[in-house]
């Protein structure tokens, strides 16, 4: 159940979201028959080409899959359909389908091969569709790029020969059909043509995707090219393609490398906004920067202080966006942060950044569009006018998480103990409000006397919503969440809530010239998230607010 209207009703800035551990998000898989590409090891992780029909055995439920391939218009009943089916996938073609099926399957490049010069062969053709040819440019590309169990070191030049056949054809390429070539591109460090694939497709009019622009964006980045990854860039964005962590971080890397601190500074404050929290490889990615000599050369030795705190002002906290200050060599290491946001290296105080009442109407919106969109209206609409009826909620309850905390078997009793834990802490004579789907109300361990009691008097307060067939409680807004969301631990003595840090988990630039960065390392309740902690050592005059926290920590 889609919680949008709580967004309105729910006082912004005190209400709790109440979860005992982060969901898992679990990819929806639909039925196909060609495999996506497996996660590259490398740059090119999200280039990977999807077919016309993929397989349930995929491994990247992140790529979604292309069209399937048209099926024959047939007249007649439903015998008529199903004969059609029949003679389709008996035909040559419908063989050939099947074969080159198994070949993806098993990342079988040689045999798939044998199978298209066989479909060349007067004696033996077979009439070739964007199907058959999308499966072995997927194939020729996943062995160019070295992720085939048995790589063929021909692989570039025969994919490209068979783009060629195909072209010459007549057979109207893709979006997959174009991403397997701008892969293969890529394979022979040719990044100008993957580029030049992507230009095409806009052209066409089929609109690029993320995936197709990676092969050109990480050959120019491995090349050396921030120019050209520069260009690439720009043009994601003319085509509102946004880049990932991924992306990101490949641009961060050659931009440090070529000294380029201007766009550094650039990309570390759009990786602060798209991002937020980044993985290992990406903190690597920052501290080599800050270690490095261009680093120690790049900033102002004086600033205009009212400036950077107009910038801070407007930025709404956590960044100021004028530039790197101070020079020197920079204190890079990783860091943790205590109960108020102080870093324990640098005793920089993190802020909280949260969301302002035109976000939070934002949301609202954008949460009831989109559950009006894939729910049935009738059961949203019913949700809103309950809430508008026993609203507004200091907290909510996702009651089945709570409830399976720890346990196999639904606990109506654990629940109540986390409604109790709740009063307690906002002091609120009105009980929480506590989602729990329909059939956890009226079936199983509902049936109890004792839990019928409960239910009894959660209803009586106006505090359960049964949530219908089909909801999902899963879109909460991750800015929202991350400064409402309460998370618990269960034990004898009953639950402990955590409450939310008084700080926003966001890199933030201070404005003394500090950054602090965090990471995807350490972040449940027992480990403490580890941050990338970068301060000038020798500060200049201009940055004496923290020459004097410098001095406090001892450095």
């Amino acid at each position: 159940m889609r919680l949008a209207a709580a967004a309105g009703i729910l006082r912004p800035t005190a209400a709790l979201l109440f979860r005992s551990r982060p969901q898992r998000l679990l990819p929806s898989l639909r039925r196909s028959s060609l495999p996506l590409a497996r996660r590259r090891r490398h740059s090119y992780s999200s280039t990977s080409t999807a077919l016309d029909d993929p397989p349930p055995t995929t491994t990247a439920p992140n790529v979604p899959p292309s069209p399937s391939p048209p099926q024959p218009e047939v007249q007649g009943g439903g015998g008529g359909v199903k004969a059609a089916r029949r003679r389709a996938r008996e035909s040559p073609e419908g063989v050939l389908k099947r074969q080159l099926d198994l070949c993806s399957r098993d990342a079988d490049l040689p045999t798939a091969l044998a199978l298209y010069d066989a479909a060349l062969d007067p004696a033996t053709a077979v009439p070739l569709s964007i199907y058959h040819y999308n499966c072995l440019l997927y194939l020729c590309s996943n062995a160019a790029a070295g992720e085939s169990a048995d790589p063929d070191p021909d692989a570039v030049k025969r994919g490209f020969e068979i783009f060629a056949r195909m072209e010459a054809q007549g057979v109207e390429p893709n979006e997959a059909t174009l991403t397997s070539v701008a892969r293969l591109a890529a394979a022979r460090r040719d990044p100008a043509m993957a580029f030049s694939l992507v230009r095409r497709m806009a052209a066409a009019g089929t609109p690029p995707r993320l995936r197709t622009y990676g092969p050109a964006l990480f050959s120019y980045c491995d090349a050396g090219d921030a120019v050209g990854a520069g260009e690439v860039e720009a043009h994601m964005d003319a085509a509102g393609v946004v880049p990932e962590e991924a992306e990101l971080a490949a641009l961060l890397r050659v931009n440090a490398s070529k000294g380029r601190a201007g766009e550094v500074y650039r990309l570390l404050h759009r990786m602060r906004t798209l991002v937020r929290q980044v993985g290992e490889t990406t903190a690597e990615v920052v501290e080599a920067w800050f270690q490095s000599d261009a680093a120690a050369e790049a900033g102002l030795e004086q600033w205009d202080a009212r400036k950077v705190r107009d910038g801070v002002v407007k930025g709404g906290g956590g960044w100021h966006g004028q530039g790197w200050l101070g020079k020197g060599q920079w204190n890079v290491g990783r860091s943790e942060m205590d109960r108020n946001g102080k870093c324990h290296r640098c005793a920089e105080k993190l802020v909280c950044i949260d969301i302002d009442p035109s976000e939070t109407e934002t949301f609202a919106k954008s949460l009831t569009e989109l559950a009006c969109k894939r729910e049935v209206r009738e059961d949203f609409l019913r949700f809103q006018e309950w809430l508008r009826r026993n609203g507004p909620f200091d907290a909510v309850i996702d009651a089945a998480n709570v409830g399976l905390y720890n346990s196999k078997a639904f606990s109506f009793s654990q629940v109540n103990s986390v409604v109790n834990g709740i009063q307690r802490i906002t002091k609120s004579k009105k009980l929480p409000l506590i989602v729990l789907h329909r059939s956890r109300v009226n079936g199983g361990p509902a049936k109890l006397p004792q839990n019928q009691k409960l239910l009894e008097g959660w209803r009586n307060a106006g505090a359960l919503y049964p949530t219908p067939p089909g909801s999902n409680d899963d879109c909460f807004f991750p800015r929202w969440k991350e400064k409402h969301q309460v998370r618990l631990t269960y034990s004898g003595r009953g639950p402990t809530f955590h409450l939310p840090p008084p700080y926003s988990i966001v890199t933030q630039e201070s404005e003394a010239g500090s950054w602090h960065v965090p990471t995807t390392t350490g972040d449940d309740i027992e480990n403490p998230r580890q941050w990338v902690c970068a301060t000038r050592k020798f500060p200049v005059e201009s940055s004496a607010p923290q020459r004097a926290r410098l001095s406090e920590v001892g450095w």
